[in-house]
């Protein structure tokens, strides 16, 4: 077998083992929270930073219908004056918490991506949109970390292979996008 056939079976294997109901429980979400003209906001560190940040673009451009509100969607990773302000005087733990902290409301969507569950920006992230109220989910991968069990809905990638979940979170927004576009077009 050779290292490509390898790496798209064990991922073809991963993509089998994917929660299908979390995946409708959380475009479900999505779709109340564009109803509703609620606040997303996504986040994550690094390949998950960019996944968020295609999430955002994604979800504010490519669902937009006639006669259906636009998402109101917003990337915490992508404000780089902000972010370092924050990590330079509140700390990197802080980043997303403290601009959270001045725009979440009760019943706003925000969503943590993080492989491993465990960065604490995140969690933090999570832990503060948990207290105002928020929805929460979390795209996880390896263990779930602590994530998994902070949120009210899990995407979680069953697989120790970070390729292979950062691979998988891109697929999911992506699917996520386009169930949510085709449900308006219906």
């Amino acid at each position: 077998m050779t290292r490509a056939n390898n790496y798209i079976q064990e991922l073809k294997y991963t993509l089998d083992q994917l929660d299908e109901k979390a995946i409708e429980a959380t475009i479900t979400l999505l779709h109340q929270a564009r109803v509703e003209k609620r606040q997303i906001f996504i986040m994550g560190n690094g390949g998950s930073a960019s996944t968020a940040s295609h999430f955002v673009c994604d979800l504010a451009k490519n669902t937009r219908w006639p006669d259906w509100p636009h998402f109101r969607v917003i990337g915490l990773a992508d404000n780089m004056a902000i972010l370092s302000a924050y990590a330079n005087d509140e700390g990197y733990e802080n980043v997303f918490a403290a601009q959270l902290a001045n725009l979440v409301q009760p019943d706003d969507v925000v969503i943590g991506i993080s492989t491993s569950g465990k960065s604490p920006n995140v969690l933090r992230g999570i832990e503060l949109a948990n207290e105002k109220g928020a929805k929460t989910v979390g795209f996880t991968g390896f263990d779930a970390g602590q994530l998994g069990d902070m949120v009210d809905y899990q995407l979680h990638v069953p697989s120790h292979c970070i390729e292979h979940v950062e691979d998988i979170h891109l697929m999911l927004e992506h699917l996520i996008t386009k169930a949510l576009r085709e449900m308006v077009k219906n």
